[in-house]
C-alpha cells in the first residue's frame, strides 16, 4: 500500500476525501482470472511471513480479518512485531496506507481530518485525516483520551466520517489495525467496551520460538525485509475475496448453533456481558473466510471453534466471581464452547 503520514491532507468536499477518482473495484466482482481464493489468500500469508518468523497462525487470522471487512487489535508487549504485522499487511495490498501514532495529547481531529479556511475561494474545505485510507495503523490506541479513541468508531461501525455536520465515505476495502500494550503497563487508557466490540478479532503475537528468534538474529538483511514486500493482490482482489467469501454456504443448524453460543453465554452466570449480535455476525463472517481458505464452499463447526477465541474472547465481560476464581475470557469462551451441543 502507499504509505502516507498522518498529517496528510487530501482533497476538498466536492472532490470527495478519498482522492482523486476514488479507489477501483465493486462488490461482487468475481476473483482474479486464473487465481482461485485459496490462492489468493495464500499469497498474501506468504508475502506476509517474509517479513514476520514464526507466527503463521496469526499472519492466517490477520489475512482472514482483512477479507472478512473487520478491523483488528493486536495486544501484546513491546517488541514482538505488532507494527511490523500491520505494516507488512498494508504492503500486500496495492491499496492506500496511512498510520496515527496515537499519543495523550492527540485530538479526534488528528485522526479524522478538519475544516480549513482557503482565503482564495472564500470558505472552508474539509483536509482528510489519515483515517481516510484503505489500512490504517492506530498504533498504541490505549495511550490516547477515550475522546480521541471515540473518534474511530463511527468509522470503524459504518466506514464513514462525519465532521462538521457532512458525512463523508471511506475507500473500501476499509480496515483498522490497532496495536496497543497491556493495560497494566503505565500510561494507558484502557478502551471501553463500544470500542472493542467494533474489533472483529483480538490477538496476541507471543514472544517467537528459538528456531524463529535464532533466525531473526542471525540473518543479515532482517531491516530490509519489510521494505522490499511488494503488493501481491490489489483492492479489487480484496473485494472480490470478500463477495465470494459471503456466498459461503451456512446450514442452518450451524446458524442455530451461533445463536445458542450467544444465548448461552447471555444466560451465563460466568459472563456479566454475553455475545452480541454484532459479535456473531463477525464470527460467521470470518468463519466463511476460513472455509473459502481451505477450499470449502461451506462451513463447519470447526470454522466457528478455530475463530470462536479470537473473535469473542475480547468482546465479552467476565462476571466479578470468573474473575475471583482466575479465569480469563479465553478460558470462559473455551468452556462456552465445550458445554454447547455440536450440531451434526
Amino acid at each position: 500500500m502507499t504509505t502516507t503520514g498522518p498529517t496528510t491532507s487530501q482533497n476538498g468536499p466536492g472532490e470527495g476525501p478519498q482522492g482523486a477518482g476514488g479507489l477501483p473495484g465493486q462488490q461482487g466482482a468475481a476473483p482474479a482470472a486464473g487465481r482461485s481464493f485459496a490462492g489468493m489468500f495464500d499469497a498474501i500469508c506468504t508475502n506476509i511471513a517474509g517479513a514476520v518468523h514464526g507466527k503463521a497462525d496469526v499472519i492466517r487470522l490477520t489475512v482472514t480479518c482483512l477479507v472478512a471487512g473487520g478491523h483488528l487489535l493486536i495486544e501484546d508487549v513491546p517488541g514482538v512485531g505488532k507494527t511490523t504485522i500491520a505494516k507488512a499487511l498494508a504492503r500486500s495490498v496495492d491499496g492506500h496506507f496511512g498510520r496515527v501514532q496515537f499519543t495523550p495529547d492527540l485530538l479526534p481531529s488528528d485522526v479524522l481530518g478538519s475544516s480549513v479556511w482557503n482565503q482564495r475561494n472564500g470558505a472552508f474545505e474539509f483536509r482528510a485525516g489519515p483515517v481516510f485510507h484503505n489500512l490504517v495503523l492506530s498504533d498504541e490506541i490505549n495511550r490516547a483520551s477515550p475522546k480521541t479513541q471515540s473518534a474511530l468508531l463511527e468509522a470503524m461501525a459504518e466506514e464513514q466520517v462525519t465532521v462538521d455536520g457532512t458525512t463523508y465515505p471511506l475507500p473500501r476495502p476499509f480496515m483498522v489495525v490497532a496495536t496497543q500494550n497491556p493495560l497494566e503497563h503505565q500510561g494507558t487508557f484502557p478502551l471501553p467496551e463500544s470500542q472493542l466490540d467494533r474489533f472483529l478479532m483480538r490477538l496476541s503475537v507471543g514472544y517467537p520460538d528459538r528456531t524463529a528468534e535464532l533466525a531473526l538474529l542471525v540473518e543479515e538483511d532482517h531491516g530490509d525485509r519489510l521494505d522490499r514486500l511488494r503488493p501481491v493482490v490489489s483492492t479489487e482482489d480484496v473485494l472480490a475475496m470478500a463477495a465470494a467469501a459471503s456466498r459461503v454456504y451456512v446450514a442452518e443448524a450451524l446458524a442455530a448453533y451461533l445463536v445458542d453460543l450467544a444465548d448461552r453465554s447471555r444466560r451465563s452466570a460466568t459472563f456479566s456481558l454475553g455475545i452480541s449480535p454484532r459479535a456473531a455476525l463477525g464470527l460467521l463472517g470470518a468463519a466463511r473466510v476460513h472455509a473459502a481458505a481451505d477450499g470449502r464452499d461451506y462451513v463447519t463447526p470447526d470454522d466457528v471453534k478455530h475463530l470462536a477465541r479470537p473473535v469473542l474472547a475480547h468482546r465479552v465481560v467476565l462476571a466479578p466471581e470468573s474473575q475471583l476464581q482466575g479465569m480469563t475470557a479465553e478460558e470462559a469462551v473455551s468452556e462456552l464452547l465445550r458445554t454447547t451441543p455440536v450440531p451434526s
